[in-house]
Formats: structure tokens, sequence, C-alpha cells
């Protein structure tokens, strides 16, 4: 595979996962008590999609590390190790949500009820998101794949992302903002990331036509 098509590869996988996440954060806040089962099911779906997509990204960047700067191939599978490990708590947390919300008989809010998911939603990935971005970071600065801003403000989410590792201490309330599933943990995280993945990938897509 070429540089050009690899660089469009990634960028199309971060612009579909940045795309579906940002679909999925709004229908968390349609609903002020329990959602109906139709809700919770659709954003679930919508994204386990989504980070199929972010799965894609992290391998396919570190594909392009390997093919643009050899020297920082463990960076970018640092990068990657981090992406799949992510993408798996999130997927788990995922799957305990959903069989909560079929399995009862009725409507009830996940975010709430289903214990399991307060940390793997929470500190845990807001740990592995934090070292994906810095891996990440690292990698583009290191091989000068991409514009100083996308390495920048990687560096910066991931700070944003370390910080919120602590909330396990701060209750369960979902209404909270620092809390272990509070919607600043959680629903904001997203929210950044999603933006963020969105504009990597548009900025990758358009990196690859300056390559020759």
């Amino acid at each position: 595979m070429s540089e050009s098509i690899a660089r469009r590869f990634t960028g199309v996988a971060g612009i579909t996962a940045g795309a579906g996440l940002v679909a999925e954060v709004p229908l968390y806040f349609i609903y002020s008590g329990p959602p109906p089962d139709s809700n919770v099911l659709t954003r679930l779906l919508i994204g386990i999609l989504a980070l199929g997509c972010v799965l894609v990204f992290a391998t396919a960047f570190r594909e392009l590390v390997r093919t643009v700067a050899p020297e920082a191939e463990w960076v970018g599978a640092l990068a990657f190790a981090s992406g799949l490990t992510y993408t798996t708590v999130t997927l788990v947390s995922s799957g305990l949500e959903a069989g909560a919300v079929i399995a009862a008989d009725h409507p009830v809010d996940p975010t709430v009820t289903v214990s399991g998911t307060y940390i793997l939603y929470g500190t845990i990935s807001r740990m592995l998101l934090g070292m994906f971005l810095v891996s990440f970071g690292y990698a583009a600065s290191k091989a000068c794949l991409l514009p100083r801003w996308t390495h920048r403000t990687a560096y910066v989410l991931a700070a944003v992302n370390l910080a919120f590792v602590p909330s396990l201490f701060f209750g369960n309330t979902p209404a909270d903002f620092y809390a272990a599933n509070g919607w600043g943990t959680t629903a904001l995280m997203g929210a950044l990331l999603s933006y963020w993945l969105l504009a990597v990938g548009i900025a990758t897509v358009r990196s690859a036509g300056r390559v020759r």
C-alpha cells in the first residue's frame, strides 16, 4: 500500500469513527429519566460501529507510522495497543448495558443500574485514552506525519482524560460532572474524542494530497 493510500484509509477511518461518536452522544440527553429500550439500544449500536472504526483507525495509524518512520514504529505500536484495549473495554461496557436493557421487563437507565460499567467507561477508559493520545501525539510528531496542531491537541486531550482518572472516588451520579459515571467523565470526554477524531481524520485525508 502506498503512503498516499495509507493516509486516506487512516483518515477515512478517523472521520467515520468521529461521525459515529458525534451521533451517539446526544442520544444520552434526550430523556430525563430511564430511557426506552429503543433509545439505549440505538445509541449502543451506533457506538459499537463507531468503535469498530476507532480500531481500524488505530491499526491504520500504526501501519502509517511504520511506513513513514520505521524508527518510531514502537510508539505507533503503543498507540495501536492502547487503542485496541480502549476499544475492547468500551465494547465490553456496551455489552453489559445492552444485556441489562434486554433482560429488564421495564425501562432502566443502564448508566446507573449497571454498576459494572462505572469505571470501565470512566477511570479505565480515561487512562487508556490518555495513553493512546500521548503515543499518537508523539508518533505523529516524531514521524512528521500531520500538522503540528494534531499532536499538540492530542497531548492536551490526553491531559484532560488523565485528570478524570481519580473520578472513581466521587460517587455514581450521572448528573454530576466529576463522578465515576458522571457526564464530564463519560459524555464530555466522548464528545471531545469525537470531534478530535473528525478533525484529525480530515487532516490525514488532506495530507495524502501532498504526498508524491
